[in-house]
């Protein structure tokens, strides 16, 4: 998941009149990936998108990303930001970038943006859906196709009782019971715009939208209203979690694959397009 509030140095723009800033909208799979951010010894999105990037500019540049995604986890519109000397049409960039990329990374729009412009910083909120896919009548493992995409659970869930529990979540909270031991914000409060909860056939969908995520976040708030929509704990209980503080008390952290990052917000003098393809996936609509 994003972990928005960590800790990151961006590369300082050098004041260079030749040196332009560029904002661009990437779609991913995550699941090649040890998430968005660069590592020393494992591939990342990260990157794999500076290096091509570098590539076109003929130089060395390095992509800066809204968020910080982790492993597995994909997205439908991640947005990043990179500097470079090289003139360049849009249309060139963006054709350039998407042939040394591999299949799974696509970058789908590039834009020039002012030096004051930051993916991270910008950002007024960002976006994520959650997929799980529910078949009470089948196996565990009941999806090929989707064992990479979404989260299989066989048990049955109250999807009204969890969207009820995730209105509780809703406002500007400390949200320190929801984010991971190895969360480096210094602060764990967090604005959440938008928290729902919907069943469309064998697919249940978590949509979530705030100013910006703890690390496992996301997962974690899923983990609880599954632990919710099967019984195990009241709805009121989200309430008396989020009150403790306590990351121990609360459900389990979903898995990564089912996470997706959709959407970014930024304040419209930048101009930029908002949202990525839908997250749903062939086999979700089927119950038989």
């Amino acid at each position: 998941m994003t972990t928005s509030g960590s800790t990151s140095v961006e590369e300082p723009n050098t004041g260079s009149e030749a040196l332009q800033r560029f904002a661009l909208g990437v779609e991913y799979d995550g699941s090649a990936y040890n998430g968005w951010q660069m590592q020393p010894h494992a591939p990342s999105i990260q990157e794999s998108l500076s290096k091509a990037i570098s590539f076109v500019a003929n130089e060395p540049v390095k992509a800066f990303g809204a968020g910080r995604t982790d492993t597995g986890v994909h997205a439908t519109m991640q947005v990043a930001h990179f500097e470079s000397h090289a003139n360049r049409e849009e249309k060139n960039w963006l054709f350039g970038i998407n042939t040394n990329l591999p299949d799974d990374i696509v970058v789908k729009w590039i834009r020039p943006v002012s030096s004051e412009f930051s993916a991270r910083f910008s950002a007024r909120s960002r976006s994520y859906r959650y997929l799980l896919l529910n078949h009470p009548e089948r196996p565990s493992k009941n999806s090929a196709l989707d064992r990479l995409r979404a989260w299989s659970v066989q048990q049955p869930l109250d999807v009204g009782a969890m969207h009820r529990a995730a209105q509780l979540l809703e406002g500007k909270h400390d949200f320190d019971a929801f984010r991971a031991s190895s969360c480096q914000s210094p602060t764990s409060i967090r604005t959440m715009h938008k928290l729902s909860v919907v069943r469309d056939g064998a697919a249940i969908l978590f949509d979530i939208c705030g100013d910006a995520f703890l690390h496992h976040m996301v997962r974690n708030i899923t983990g609880t209203l599954v632990k919710v929509g099967s019984g195990e704990a009241s709805e009121e209980w989200v309430a008396e979690l989020l009150a403790s503080r306590d990351r121990k008390l609360s459900g389990m952290t979903a898995p990564p694959h089912g996470l997706y990052f959709t959407d970014v917000v930024y304040p419209d003098e930048f101009g930029l397009p908002r949202g990525g393809y839908p997250v749903f996936p062939l086999s979700g609509r089927s119950t038989l």
